[in-house]
Formats: C-alpha cells, structure tokens, sequence
C-alpha cells in the first residue's frame, strides 16, 4: 500500500490553515517533513503523529518498546501490548476507544491483544456508552447503549478488552 504524500499546501488546505503556518511548523519541528529534492512532503503517517502527540487523547500512554518470544510489545507499566512498529525504545501508544470490543470471555480471534479488567466507570445517552475498564491501565471504551444493554454491563463486572494489534498506533515520545 502506497503511502499518501503531501505538500504543505495541500496539508494546509487539509487542516484549514495557511501554508506558511505548516512551513512554520515544519521549522519548528512539530511536524516532520520529507525532502525530496528542493520540496518537502509530509506522509500521512507523519500527520497522523503530529495529530496524535498535539491531541489530549483518551487511551493514549507513554512506554517503551519490548520483544518477549519474538513478538513485540508497547508496555505501559506492567500492561503488554501487542504492537506492530519501526520503532524502538521510548513510544507513545495511542488505542481509539470505538476500535475496542468488549467480550465476557475468551474466543480465539486473529485480534492479538485480549486483556481482561474490571469496570470502574459508565457513561451513557440514549445511543452511545463509554466505559472506563481498568486492564492495569484505565482503558476507555467506546460502545452502543444497544450492546451495553444486552451485556447488561455495569460498574464492577469484569469484561475482556479486545482489539488488533494494527489498531494500536505507536509515536515517537
């Protein structure tokens, strides 16, 4: 899959600000930029970092980068997280609430991280539930007001956190 490339004019018009904003930021290093030739770039991935580490974000923790048996881990503390990065050492790990699903047991799936935890808040309208689960770290998950009714989900029950490994976004810290 090819990576989408922009110029800062273009970023510009995505972000609805001026060009010499971006240029501006670029110098000041809050974005990254490619050079290619006398032209900068910016991927979609470097956007994607600079929006994650600007944004306070629910689910987002900082940690290191690990391998235990060959597979890679994102650990907040004591909680390991499987991830799939370039990246070494010191990261920030960001997981959107509505990418996560909340199960009462175990299924075999090809979702690599399934971590159990104990409910410790819920908040809810007439169509959306948001719910803090505590894995080792407080995890927001974000469901329908159908699935919290038909789990009949409350605070204290104890629930699986599912989710893939490409849903877990990895920046520099």
């Amino acid at each position: 899959m090819e990576e989408v490339l922009y110029t800062p004019e273009e970023l510009a018009e995505k972000l609805k600000l001026s060009k010499y904003t971006i240029y501006e930021m670029i110098k000041r290093n809050e974005i990254e930029a490619h050079r290619i030739g006398r032209s900068l770039r910016i991927s979609e991935g470097q956007l994607q970092d600079y929006l994650i580490r600007t944004r306070a974000k629910e689910n987002t923790f900082d940690g290191h980068i690990e391998f235990e048996k060959g597979i890679q881990y994102g650990v907040i503390r004591d909680v390991k997280i499987a991830v799939n990065t370039d990246l070494e050492g010191k990261v920030r790990i960001y997981i959107k609430p509505e990418d996560i699903i909340l199960s009462r047991g175990t299924f075999v799936s090809s979702a690599r991280n399934m971590h159990y935890g104990k409910v410790l808040d819920l908040m809810y309208d007439d169509r959306l539930a948001k719910l803090i689960l505590d894995i080792g770290i407080p995890l927001v998950v974000l469901i329908t007001k159908r699935s919290l009714d038909e789990m009949e989900i409350k605070i204290g029950d104890y629930l699986y956190a599912v989710f893939k490994t490409m849903s877990v976004k990895v920046t520099k810290r």
